[in-house]
């Protein structure tokens, strides 16, 4: 911890924001106004349009379009990087060497090699990297992993679907504000999408190996399946894990969904399961579990939705952006666990392109230790 934060230990720390595109827009600057141990200090962005219309609205102490100059700034205590994939290593580098804390949007970074490489800076300097894995800071989520740790027993399986809806971006666009863009605004040199097996594995399949390592431990081997159809790109997953229980994984987009939510989990266990998507979680113990009969000549008569317990969420409800700054602020001033850290962005990195492998080569791939 810095002498500068520990000055700060009853105090809002102060963040500084790089990048104000889309996911700023929709996510980090409302989340870090709202925080309650936080004050968005500046802004960042090469575009001063971008730069100044969003520092200005959201009432930023001050407005950078260099980022070597914010970094500079002694008022910046931790940086929050909103930029586009390609630049997420580079400019957590800069922030560590300027002696930043760091929150990184996933993925961290775009290949094994670079995200190792910060590690061991992150390491070696002492700063705090956490990387944007929001996920598992929903409800949903949240509940599913107390039932595991208290309730569940030893861990049988796992299941995990993602899915982007087929009508999902444009139903997004009817009902929320479209991202304002610059002519400034920096982008990564060639195409990030060309490579579409690759990139959705990286951007969306992370999601579903953070989450499957969040709630059911270090995976040992996986073997991947990438099936491309109708413009529809739905990536299929077996997973083992360290405890001995397997998992499937599935992503999948231009599809349709029958459950309550676009993301959804499964866990069952010796004393019990749990499903839970983003916001709610339904519990069904041993003791509990329905006794139905089968008989061919009729229709199922018992409704197996309704054995299922909801867990109450009693709490205020805050979006898991707000939630995951939260912790990790709390890490830096306080000592708090830290929630989120970069050696499981590293991971999940590697993951993704352990399955990316297995599917070009057609077979299982353990994981390095």
């Amino acid at each position: 911890m810095t002498e500068q934060v520990q000055q700060r230990m009853n105090a809002d720390l102060k963040i500084g924001i790089l990048g104000c595109g889309p996911i700023a827009q929709f996510a980090h600057l409302e989340s870090v106004q709202k925080a309650r141990n936080a004050v968005l200090h500046a802004v960042c962005d090469a575009d001063e349009a971008l730069a100044n219309r969003f520092g200005t609205f959201y009432d930023a102490g001050r407005i950078y379009l260099d980022y070597d100059a914010m970094l500079a700034d002694p008022d910046v205590d931790a940086v929050i990087i909103a930029t586009s994939d390609a630049f997420h290593v580079p400019a957590a580098l800069r922030a560590i060497a300027a002696g930043k804390h760091v929150l990184c949007e996933k993925p961290v970074g775009v290949s094994v090699e670079e995200v190792e490489q910060l590690a061991a800076a992150a390491q070696e300097s002492g700063c705090r990297v956490q990387i944007g894995h929001m996920l598992r800071f929903d409800p949903g989520i949240q509940a599913a992993h107390a039932f595991i740790s208290g309730e569940m027993g030893d861990m049988l399986a796992f299941k995990a679907w993602y899915c982007d809806s087929t009508h999902r971006y444009d139903m997004t666009d009817a009902v929320q504000p479209l991202p304002r863009t610059g002519r400034h605004a920096m982008k990564p040199s060639g195409d990030p999408k060309a490579n579409r097996r690759r990139y959705y594995m990286l951007a969306h399949g992370s999601h579903l190996v953070d989450l499957a390592r969040f709630l059911a431990g270090p995976i040992v081997a996986v073997e991947a399946r990438l099936h491309e159809r109708f413009g529809a790109h739905c990536w299929f997953v077996d997973v083992e894990f360290e405890s001995g229980a397997l998992a499937q994984v599935t992503t999948s987009w231009a599809t349709r969904v029958k459950r309550d939510d676009l993301i959804q989990v499964q866990i069952d266990g010796t004393l019990g399961s749990a499903i839970a998507g983003g916001h709610r979680c339904f519990v069904q113990s041993l003791a509990a579990t329905p006794k139905p009969t089968w008989n061919v000549e009729v229709p199922q008569q018992m409704n197996f939705d309704e054995q299922w317990q909801e867990i109450p969420d009693n709490e205020p409800f805050k979006n898991s952006y707000r939630s995951g700054w939260e912790q990790f602020l709390r890490h830096v001033a306080e000592g708090d666990p830290l929630p989120s850290p970069m050696l499981e962005g590293a991971k999940d990195v590697q993951l993704t392109e352990l399955c990316y492998q297995s599917d070009r080569e057609r077979r299982w791939i353990s994981v390095p230790s």
